[in-house]
């Protein structure tokens, strides 16, 4: 059976014993990258924090044994997805039904037969890049080939998560085309589609930093998640991403705003709190969406507290 590529594949043990580790880690060598935690608490936080393809959790531990660990992964959205393989000295079918009902793909039993450890590890991370392969290609907007809205709303939730527990700040940068009705009446829809692809390419060539997402939120409309921005580098990003846009030069006569293409941009930046929402995340961004095209649009601009009412209307800005 070939390798699989290790740089592709990230291993978590989660073992109380350093033997158990260092044999375990000795098995899988090239199979992928090793990580270890030597306890439940901290094995939760490590995998919340590097999202392994697979986890090799063992049942007796001290503080949180491996099912109430492998029960906590599976209702965290960040973990929820990382294969979890429990290991066990018990071989009894209580211990298999118990293993299963927690969330464990497979259970290995001790002492390890090395063959049977490396077959059934190599297994699970190959179903895992299938499944990851699969569910890319389910993520993606059809036309633009960003994410899509469900991709997004759940990334999103992550994201707010980690920023939360890590005191960091994150932003939200909501993209609306200038007067798009306008473009596909004039232009017509099939040369719609072309432009919200090219504006969709270039969201995503400006968009690089690690972690960061563009996805394609509905319509004319896009969002994009920024880790680690402070309103600075919230506002830097936004007016860069029109600059982008504008020097595609894409022609657009039935605009009220300029002879091309441009854009709108309404951002925020918060560090989310205990009571913060990602609700109140999305409403501030639409609040800034509002004041860009209150102000004239082809801008971006940055929310602050408080939220302010807006009319919603006809006559709105938000009216394409």
């Amino acid at each position: 059976m070939p390798e699989l590529d290790a740089g592709t594949n990230l291993i978590l043990i989660i073992d109380d014993s350093a033997d158990t580790i260092r044999l375990l880690s000795g098995m899988l060598k090239g199979h992928g990258q090793i990580l270890f935690a030597t306890s439940g608490e901290a094995g939760i936080r490590l995998a919340q924090a590097q999202q392994p393809a697979l986890i090799l959790l063992d049942v007796e531990m001290a503080g949180m044994n491996g099912y109430e660990v492998c029960a906590a992964l599976k209702t965290d959205p960040t973990t929820t997805d990382c294969a979890v393989i429990i290991v066990t000295a018990h071989t009894g079918m209580g211990s298999e039904i118990r293993a299963l009902e927690a969330g464990a793909v497979d259970f290995i039993t001790k002492p390890f037969n090395p063959p049977v450890v490396q077959a059934r590890v190599q297994t699970h991370l190959r179903l895992q890049q299938h499944t990851a392969m699969m569910r890319q290609l389910a993520n993606r907007d059809g036309l633009t080939g960003l994410y899509n809205r469900r991709y997004f709303d759940k990334a999103l939730t992550q994201e707010f998560e980690r920023h939360r527990r890590q005191h960091l700040s994150l932003a939200l940068a909501l993209i609306d085309i200038d007067h798009f009705k306008a473009y596909n009446d004039h232009y017509g829809h099939p040369q719609g589609d072309i432009c919200l692809q090219r504006v969709a390419t270039a969201i995503s060539t400006a968009t690089r930093r690690p972690g960061e997402l563009a996805a394609r939120y509905g319509g004319e409309e896009f969002v994009v998640i920024l880790p680690h921005s402070d309103a600075d580098d919230t506002k830097r990003y936004g007016e860069r991403l029109c600059e982008v846009v504008r020097s595609l030069q894409l022609p657009h006569h039935a605009s009220a705003t300029a002879a091309m293409v441009t854009i709108s941009i309404g951002s925020v930046s918060m560090v989310p709190s205990e009571e913060s929402t990602t609700l109140q995340l999305i409403a501030l961004a639409d609040q800034a969406l509002y004041q860009a095209k209150a102000a004239g649009r082809n801008r971006a601009i940055v929310s602050t507290w408080p939220l302010m009412p807006r009319p919603i209307g006809k006559g709105s800005p938000h009216a394409v």
